[in-house]
């Protein structure tokens, strides 16, 4: 046999991502020959062309979330791809400036004044900055016409809003037709939509023009969910609360939690808690939306099983404060009945005036990702039937959950409205993936402006040297402090790892470890007066109560050794995530300021202890610092 000619480790390189090319391509060539035309036309990256009009209209749009293809090239099937994030692409010239912004720039603290926003500066009512909506059809076109029509809408609607608005003034929104696809099917199904949004920053979940679509042009309700109240301080809550009744008078306000308690204690951002399966009936707030649904459908739907479920959860949930703590044994839980929406379903339907048919109540849940829709659904069954992550994006299609015979929930993929909110914001809100973030370190500039991260976190100026003044902190020092404190190490020279300090900072922002809270426009002035309202001391016993029901039933606060196993998401699934997308783009050479490779890293001082149980954590940072 003649021996094999050997060549160069370039050449195998040349070799392999030629490999990588070709199975690529051909899964791009499958997806366009099979017969879902919906799947196809937005899974390849192109420019998105209007042929019908004289000047033609193109945008650069980066996909996210990449998720490995399990059918074979050419087969059909679902798609696990369909529903990725979909946002306009950044220059490399523009990620390049932040990056030395991050180096210069110096932190200087935001007056809290500045940090209320108003929602007219943030959606400019009456402007283009509107949501696509389903364009008109009829029964006599074929599927292949009515896809064509809506995909035309959909780029005339990015066309007006890219032709009123430099890129630079938008913040990120979703640029995938089939995830608003989703969020009309659930509108059209829906008796009541359920709009979920973060009580620390609800001005940038609430979009004004799906508010005047639901009430005015569908005569549908509206309730308002500020979820996670644990992560604010009460009077914030209410100020939140009456701001959205006096602005938007026809919606319907419900306080939330069913996110798990974080210690907002500065020495604990280390520990995570270990959460049990009967944790999620202790969900404050499922009684007000049962009010609120209750005062809208008057007696037409039968919703006595909804509050018995209530009060046979509460009884349960009281049942194992009592037993002990040594138990181990899980309670039978009654099964939910799950509809897997398929393409079947997601058919032209129509828009019927018909509501409670069959005498069941829709509810359908949308809002932004990571403001926890489908950790509200599991706190209203009282048990995880929902997958939940910090990834945004990662419920990929609608769902129905029959809460019982007479309420069935619609879950909705997070969608991202157009507005001309700060990027950094967005990114703190977690409505982008962070291991996936090209430049994080003017973000965590953003959040060190908010609140002293410097402080909470006791880090030293990388400068710093005895006996002299602290020199001033810029964004990238924060992120090389917090690499040297927790030993974050590049592979190669044992060089902090800048990117990765960056990343851990984000992410405890966006588990709210590193709270900072948006406020309504007066309440500065008013602080006062909110911090006295009747309703504050209600919301502070609820957050008390909450609390102490999660200790009492056996979350523990657990020290770590693995800082993979600290943050909510893995980190080497993160970088790998991250290494497919750069890939992706075709970058032939890592960045070593936007990307550096993660190596070893020494393990987290253990710490051990429990926060104090029945006691408000949020007090021990202040609502100054929030």
């Amino acid at each position: 046999m003649p021996r094999k000619k050997p060549f160069s480790v370039k050449q195998k390189k040349k070799q392999l991502q030629d490999k990588r090319e070709r199975k690529r391509q051909g899964f791009q060539d499958g997806v366009r020959s099979s017969s879902n035309s919906r799947s196809g036309s937005h899974d390849r990256r192109e420019e998105h062309t209007d042929t019908s009009d004289s000047e033609s209209f193109s945008l650069q749009v980066r996909k996210l979330n990449q998720q490995p293809q399990v059918r074979k090239p050419g087969e059909q099937g679902y798609d696990p791809n369909r529903y990725r994030l979909h946002f306009g692409r950044e220059s490399k010239e523009e990620i390049e400036r932040r990056k030395k912004i991050a180096r210069e720039k110096i932190l200087e603290p935001v007056p809290e004044e500045e940090t209320e926003v108003d929602i007219d500066d943030v959606y400019k009512p009456g402007s283009v900055l509107d949501f696509p909506k389903r364009p008109p059809w009829s029964y006599e076109m074929t599927k292949d016409q009515l896809l064509a029509r809506e995909e035309k809408c959909f780029r005339e609607y990015l066309e007006n809003i890219y032709s009123t608005f430099q890129p630079s003034q938008l913040s990120y929104f979703e640029h995938n037709l089939e995830t608003w696809r989703q969020l009309w099917r659930v509108l059209e199904m829906s008796d009541i939509v359920l709009l979920i949004t973060d009580v620390r920053h609800p001005i940038i979940h609430f979009s004004p023009a799906l508010y005047d679509f639901v009430t005015k042009d569908m005569k549908r309700n509206l309730i308002l969910v500020l979820n996670k109240i644990d992560l604010a301080p009460p009077a914030l809550v209410v100020a939140w609360k009456h701001y959205f009744k006096n602005r938007f008078p026809e919606v319907h306000v419900v306080c939330f939690t069913s996110y798990p308690q974080q210690s907002q204690d500065p020495s604990a951002v280390f520990k995570k808690r270990r959460k049990r399966r009967k944790g999620w009936s202790t969900a404050v707030g499922p009684d007000q939306l049962l009010s609120a649904c209750e005062s809208i459908v008057a007696g037409r739907v039968d919703l006595s099983s909804w509050r018995e479920k209530i009060e046979r959860d509460t009884a349960i949930a009281q049942h194992t404060l009592e037993d002990s703590e040594d138990s181990e044994e899980e309670d039978e839980i009654p099964a939910v009945l799950v509809e897997h929406q398929t393409d079947v379903a997601m058919e032209a339907g129509g828009f019927t005036q018909e509501i409670y048919k069959d005498g069941i109540l829709t509810i359908g849940c949308v809002g932004f990702p990571n403001v926890g829709k489908s950790s509200l659904i599991n706190g209203l069954v009282g048990h995880k039937v929902v997958s939940v992550s910090p990834t945004p994006g990662h419920t990929k299609y609608f769902q129905t959950y029959f809460l019982t015979p007479t309420v069935k929930l619609c879950d909705c993929p997070g969608l991202i409205f157009p507005s001309l909110v700060d990027r950094k914001q967005q990114i703190l809100a977690g409505i982008y993936p962070v291991s996936q973030i090209q430049e994080p370190y003017t973000s965590v500039g953003y959040l060190a402006n908010r609140i002293p991260i410097q402080a909470l976190l006791k880090l030293q100026h990388p400068d710093a040297e005895h006996g002299k003044p602290e020199p001033p902190w810029c964004a990238w020092d924060v992120c090389e402090a917090w690499a040297e404190k927790r030993g974050y190490k590049t592979s190669r020279g044992a060089r902090n790892d800048v990117y990765r300090a960056a990343n851990s900072l984000l992410r405890l922002a966006v588990d709210g470890r590193l709270c900072a809270c948006l406020r309504p426009p007066g309440y500065t002035a008013n602080k006062a007066m909110w911090e006295h309202h009747p309703e504050a001391a209600e919301i502070a016993a609820l957050q008390e109560a909450h609390q102490r029901n999660k200790h009492s039933s056996g979350e523990e606060d657990e020290a770590e050794d693995d800082e993979d196993d600290e943050i909510s998401s893995s980190g080497e699934e993160e970088d790998e995530e991250k290494d497919r997308d750069a890939d992706e783009e075709g970058e032939e050479e890592e960045d070593p300021l936007s990307a550096p490779k993660v190596g070893p890293s020494q393990p987290a001082p253990s710490r051990k202890g429990k926060p104090l149980a029945g006691r408000n954590l949020f007090a021990l940072l202040g609502e100054d610092e929030c």
